[in-house]
This record gives structure tokens, sequence and C-alpha cells, in this order.
């Protein structure tokens, strides 16, 4: 992955998107200095079972915020849009074109756009919209003549310095970033997802040993594609 860049923003669907493997990364960025925001799309109200949308969104967007403190993120923004049925077009386009003028990244990150995860299992409507969107949004940020009201009323000028947008969990990865003593800032960081992970594994599933489980294979064998060493992949857009 390239090194030669200080801000990023991170761009996903839900609490919990970033933590199954990209916080990894994120850990060793924030560690080497870099400044990393969050930008999650929705509360992530339908996504446990037990709990009401109004319910489940407080709890989700508290353990968003301890999670992403683990890993040294403390810029945490929500849009509201609703969880589950994200519309694809120029409402969302806007919304995230907002954020990159505002936070003025010059790398950006998302999560799989493509249609399944390797080929195995479908991926959901709402990874693949804002996948997709914010790859859109990457260049709308810098046009002046789209979305103008952002200057016009919120005095957002355009942002033409995003150099990459990098997508986790692609099925088809073509960069790596080496990691290390971030996989235990990732592993506290999926754990802090407790109530999530105890509505989709039972309560008594212990989320330290749940994110254990889950992140150390996934790194390490995403390593065995990069030169031996345990590894965040990423499928990178220049632009």
């Amino acid at each position: 992955m390239p090194e030669d860049w200080q801000r990023a923003l991170a761009v996903v669907a839900h609490p919990d998107d970033l933590e199954y493997g990209a916080a990894a990364a994120v850990a060793e960025w924030t560690d080497a200095g870099r400044e990393v925001a969050y930008l999650l799309v929705t509360r992530g109200e339908a996504g446990i079972d037990g709990l009401g949308p109004e319910e489940c969104a407080a709890v989700r967007e508290a353990e968003q915020r301890a999670s992403a403190a683990a890993v040294g993120v403390r810029t945490v923004e929500f849009l509201d849009h609703h969880d589950g049925v994200i519309q694809p077009g120029l409402p969302l386009r806007r919304d995230l074109s907002a954020a990159i003028r505002r936070h003025r990244p010059e790398l950006l990150i998302t999560l799989n756009h493509h249609d399944t995860w390797g080929g195995v299992a479908w991926n959901t409507p709402d990874h693949r919209v804002v996948g997709r969107a914010t790859l859109d949004a990457a260049g709308d940020a810098g046009n002046r003549w789209i979305f103008p009201d952002l200057t016009a009323e919120l005095g957002l000028e355009p942002w033409n310095g995003v150099r990459w947008v990098a997508v986790a969990g692609s099925p088809y990865p073509t960069h790596a970033k080496e990691v290390g003593p971030g996989i235990d800032r990732a592993i506290a960081s999926l754990a802090e997802h407790h109530t999530y992970i105890t509505g989709l594994e039972g309560p008594s599933q212990d989320p330290t040993t749940y994110a254990r489980n889950f992140l150390e294979p996934l790194l390490h064998t995403s390593g065995t594609q990069y030169r031996g060493t345990p590894a965040t992949l990423f499928q990178l857009y220049p632009r």
C-alpha cells in the first residue's frame, strides 16, 4: 500500500464493517501518526434481531465509537441513512462528497462493492451501494459543478486531492498493508461490538475469543499472498 499520505477517510455502511479486517491496517497507520476518520452511512439499527431500531442504533453507535478508539481513530461520524435499505443515487453521492470535502483525505477506504465475497457468498445491498458511491464520490468531491450547493450553502470548497480509493474485503486484491501490533488492537476493536457479537453468535460467545478466532486466521491467510507476513488486503484504485 502507498505510505506517502497523511489523511484518510473510511466510508462504510454499518458499524462493524471496518472491524472485520481493515481495522488492523488502520491501527498500523494511526500508530505511524497518520489521521484516519470514520464515516458510517447508517447506525446499524437493523443489525440485531432482539433490539428495536431506536435502541439498537444507540447501542451500535456507542460500540462503534469505542471500537474506533481502540485503533486510534478519534473522529467517527454518522449520516443516518436507513440500515438495510440504503438508496443508491444523488443524495448519497452528495452526502459522501460533502464529507470528502470536509475531511480532505488523500486516501479513501471503503468495503467490498462487488456482488460476492470471493464468489462464495452474496454481498449485501448496503455494502455494494456504499462502496460504489464512495468510488463515485471521490471524483464528485473535486468537481465544483457537481453539487455546487456544497460550496454556495455550506462553504465546502472542492477537494480533488483523493489519490487512491482502497477497497477492503474485495475478492480482487491488488495491494497489502503489513500488520503486526495492529492485530491485537484490531481484535480489541472488533470485540467492542459485544452486543452485536452476542446477538450474532449467542450469549455464551466471548467477544474477544470470537474476534481473535476470526481475525488471526484471516490476516495470516492474507499474508500468504504477501511475503508470508500477516496483512490486510485491498483492491486499490489510483486516481
